[in-house]
């Protein structure tokens, strides 16, 4: 019986890993709800959100251009 019983233990040890590591592998199981979660989480932007952060860094852009020009000009 104890012979029995360690070869059992040993094929659990040995498989129990060797299957999680396979399930969570398999891709397919998992990709519909990975996708789903993706989408909840980060939505597809929407043109005029783009064309609002392009706005966004261009006013950005010309005050850091205009405040180093000023510092610049203050400074000779």
């Amino acid at each position: 019986m104890g012979v029995k019983l360690e070869v059992f233990r040993m094929t659990l040890y040995l498989t129990f890993p060797v299957a999680m590591f396979w399930i969570a592998n398999q891709a397919e199981w998992f990709e519909d709800a990975v996708i789903q979660r993706k989408r909840e989480l980060w939505p597809p932007e929407r043109e005029d959100q783009r064309q609002e952060l392009e706005e966004f860094k261009e006013r950005i852009r010309k005050q850091r251009e205009e405040k180093l020009l000023r510092s610049a000009q203050q400074s000779s």
